[in-house]
């Protein structure tokens, strides 16, 4: 799904009643309904006990109309729900007027925010509360947040400590965090943080790449009317959004004639002394998202370690020098010619150590093999600072999955240059190397030779620990093996899209600190079940 600015936000909206009828006052219906949905989804999986209230802080435009909404639907449910409406009633504007009266005619409590005085006098209840639904501003917004809704940003920013602190347990923003740009530039002021974002349509490009983009937590985009060929014909950029749309096409379901055969037969290079988990976590990563086959070449002094971890795979024993190193000088070596045989494609890195020997192995096995090719971790570092090496290769097909130090490191820049424009270094590397850049981290980018960008959003904070990107390297191994490089951005993509996914599915009732690598790789089967009841549910 294509990313949008604003202004073609604003488009989509108009045409989607100017065209097909849907009335705006429907679509801020639905928007809020989705918002309430998704709310009361959230409560039954991170509340033990009851929600004692929610709170929706309202602004007097289209978002807090979408607030007043959601507040209704809530209200249902949790019978202690309130609206803050920063403004007076008589400032309202839009079809939020007529959503706020519905709100009143049912009995809905409102707490007017028009003075500093009746902000101090509404905190107590908008800190004590369980939930808070922000529908302060949306994406409609020019310049800086200002006045009471800058206070209030401020004030439950430093309440919930940007959105870690374990009160209030559960912040929403409705479309978009309050004060957040929509169209990617730095924020001019305050943003509010929240621990999830429910995005309407399609999602914006603020949310996906700007150095803001962290406070919109987990996004979720849901669909409230317009047609997705508005979104693909209005939506001017190169930007994408991964999401379940993109992958529906791809043949998900396996007939029931399969065989081993039809699945790839991967090779794993990876693993070394002290690191044999790396070779082991790549393995099963493939396995689990559903190779055929997995093969793992590792040093001879780990094959035993590697070997007893999982019975599917198979191994194969790489022979080393006294230093540790790899002793295979090129592809025409007896051993390793026997061992690429019948292979399809190659994964390569992990945990494989950074002696000199194994390095040249790494720089020579990349370049002259003629596999569709994954490089990561130790792979990524025999090319430090000569990172051009890798255009040098036989291979059409390569994606490196660095992280932002890795990457650093090939290009000869610091780690926070890297990080100042993830999108740009991503683009501008795949280009200069002809290979698909997979640059991982919050929001992981993908982007191609020819320019096209994906933007993954699934994972959370339990990937961040060691051995998650060899589970990665395993995947994206696995899905290539099994639907080729013919669309090979987009199975790249499902690839990242399923690692998150994984991920998120074993926080859904425990805290994300605890999670390893291999359970994300347990995972994975449940993943991609919920990415087909996903596609069957339109996303």
């Amino acid at each position: 799904m294509k990313a949008l600015t604003a202004a073609e936000m604003r488009e989509v909206d108009r045409l989607t009643t100017e065209r097909y009828g849907i009335s705006g006052t429907q679509l801020m219906e639905n928007a809020g309904k989705s918002v309430a949905e998704f709310v009361l989804h959230e409560m039954s999986l991170r509340f033990q006990s009851p929600v004692r209230s929610v709170v929706v802080l309202c602004g007097k435009g289209n978002n807090g109309g979408d607030g007043f909404v959601a507040s209704r639907y809530l209200r249902q449910e949790i019978r202690h729900t309130s609206v803050c409406l920063f403004g007076a009633s008589s400032e309202l504007k839009g079809d939020a007027v007529l959503y706020f009266q519905r709100w009143r005619d049912e009995g809905g409590e409102t707490l007017l925010i028009e003075n500093q005085a009746a902000l101090q006098n509404a905190w107590p209840r908008i800190a004590a509360a369980d939930v808070v639904l922000d529908a302060l501003l949306g994406t409609g917004l020019r310049g800086a947040a200002t006045g009471l809704i800058a206070k209030a940003i401020v004030d439950l920013n430093s309440l919930s400590r940007d959105a870690t602190a374990a009160t209030p347990a559960l912040i929403v923003a409705v479309d978009i965090p309050s004060g957040m740009a929509s169209d990617g530039k730095p924020a001019e002021g305050p943003v509010l943080g929240a621990h999830h974002t429910v995005t309407f349509t399609a999602p914006k490009i603020g949310q996906l790449i700007s150095n803001d983009a962290s406070c919109c937590g987990s996004l979720n985009v849901r669909a409230i009317g317009s047609p997705s060929e508005l979104i693909d014909e209005l939506g001017s950029g190169n930007l994408r959004h991964s999401g379940p749309d993109e992958f529906a096409k791809l043949p998900l379901i396996r007939p029931s004639d399969s065989n081993k055969g039809l699945y790839g037969h991967i090779l794993v290079i990876a693993g070394s002394a002290g690191k044999s988990g790396a070779a082991v976590l790549a393995g099963t990563g493939a396995l689990k998202a559903g190779a055929g086959l997995v093969t793992i070449a590792t040093p001879d002094t780990v094959q035993s370690v590697v070997a007893s971890n999982q019975p599917e795979y198979m191994t194969e024993p790489l022979p080393t020098r006294a230093d540790g190193s790899i002793e295979i000088e090129n592809l025409a070596d007896a051993a390793l010619a026997k061992i690429v045989k019948g292979k399809t494609v190659l994964a390569v890195g992990p945990g494989l150590g950074q002696e000199p020997g194994t390095q040249k192995f790494i720089r020579t096995l990349v370049k002259e093999t003629t596999l569709p090719t994954i490089v990561d971790a130790d792979g990524l570092n025999a090319f430090a600072s000569n990172g051009d090496e890798l255009r040098e290769r036989k291979s059409q097909f390569l994606v490196i999955t660095p992280h932002p130090g890795e990457m650093a490191r090939l290009l000869g820049i610091a780690t926070k240059d890297v990080q100042k424009d993830r999108v740009r270094i991503a683009t501008q590397s795949a280009k200069r190397w002809n290979a698909h850049v997979l640059l991982k981290g919050f929001h992981t980018i993908l982007a191609s030779p020819d320019g096209q960008i994906f933007v993954n959003t699934t994972g959370n904070p339990g990937l961040a620990k060691g051995g998650s990107g060899d589970v990665l390297t395993g995947i994206l191994a696995a899905l290539t093996g099994q639907f080729g490089t013919q669309d090979w951005l987009r199975v790249l993509a499902l690839g990242a899209w399923l690692h998150g996914r994984a991920a998120d599915t074993l926080i859904e009732d425990a805290d994300p600190s605890g999670i390893l690598a291999s359970d994300v790789a347990r995972a994975l089967p449940y993943a991609r079940f919920e990415l087909l009841e996903e596609i069957r549910r339109g996303g």
